[in-house]
């Protein structure tokens, strides 16, 4: 029963993350000023991404994290464990355990990093889905761009 609430609880946490993440990059989770907001605003923020890459499993998901990431397509990979996928294919309804990658990137490196991720998955279709970062921390951001290919 303890590992149920865990496993519970992780899949929560990743939720909440995944919708922190998709209402900060659309602005509609912001709580500050208008003036703050444009304030904070930094022309070069767009520049950086967040993608999610579903995977099957522990093993390939940190292949492909570790791959991106020593490859420079990645500055960090955050492997959220345990969410549940529901999606039709071939004209039934599936329901599968999953894991997510949250993939911290600069812009210019989508087209690549997405390239790397279809050549690298076991699925037909992988999902590559990206937001951009709206607003972060400048010393994280600084940070991705230190630890990502240039352009």
């Amino acid at each position: 029963m303890p590992q149920l609430k865990n496993a519970l609880l992780l899949v929560a946490i990743g939720l909440l993350l995944f919708i922190i993440t998709f209402r900060l990059g659309t602005g509609l989770f912001s709580t500050t000023s208008q003036q703050h907001r444009e304030d904070s605003t930094n022309p070069t923020m767009s520049k950086f991404r967040a993608v999610f890459v579903t995977v099957p499993n522990i093993e390939i998901g940190k292949k492909i994290a570790s791959g991106l990431v020593s490859q420079k397509l990645a500055a960090c990979v955050s492997i959220i464990p345990q969410i549940t996928s529901i999606y039709e294919w071939e004209g039934k309804i599936n329901e599968d355990s999953e894991l997510l990658l949250m993939i911290k990137t600069q812009s210019h490196l989508f087209e690549e990093l997405s390239e790397y991720v279809k050549s690298n998955h076991p699925y037909d279709i992988p999902e590559v889905i990206s937001l951009p970062i709206e607003q972060g921390s400048s010393s994280y951001l600084d940070w991705i761009k230190k630890f990502t290919k240039q352009e």
